[in-house]
This record gives C-alpha cells, structure tokens and sequence, in this order.
C-alpha cells in the first residue's frame, strides 16, 4: 500500500511545472510588506536607503527578516520562510 502512494505521489511531482509552488515575493511584498514600508524606513522606493540591504544581499536579509529586527516582527508578515526569501529578492531586485 506504501508502495503505490509512493508511486502516486512521484508521479504527481514530477507532472507540476516547474517552480509551480514557488512564492510570488511581488504578491507576498504587497500583502505583508509594503504597508509598513509605506510609513516604516527602509521606505519603498527609496533606493538611497535600500542600498546597504542590497549590499548584504538576499541570504543575510532574508535571515534578519526572519529573526525580526527592531520594530519588525519576526517574520514580518510572511507565512513562511520561502514567502520571506520571495520577498527580499523581489524587492532587492527592485532597488537596485
């Protein structure tokens, strides 16, 4: 009975798209996000403060994000941690 799951369950997999339940960090960035960073440094848009957060690079923002930091909650608003990691690479990618 395992077995047949097993076969089941590779079978399904494998017939996905590629990336099909990969987070969109725009859709995430708009709805966990964007509110606070509309009244909250660093403010959308402003690419002058974005800067060192580029620097860092994805990795290290995603794991403050993740930790919290200051008035940001852990998390921030996302569900998960790839929601986070979708997040920071879509807004990065915007402030470069």
């Amino acid at each position: 009975m395992m077995r047949a799951i097993a076969v089941v369950i590779g079978t399904l997999a494998v017939s996905l798209p590629a990336g099909a339940d990969d987070p969109d960090g725009k859709a995430v960035w708009d709805k966990a996000c964007a509110g606070c960073h509309a009244m909250m440094a660093p403010k959308t848009g402003d690419k002058a403060a974005w800067a060192p957060f580029v620097k860092m690079g994805v990795d290290a923002v995603t794991a403050s994000v993740v930790k919290g930091k200051g008035m940001m909650r852990p998390m921030g608003g996302a569900k998960t941690e790839a929601d986070v990691r979708a997040s920071v690479e879509y807004i990065l990618g915007q402030m470069k």
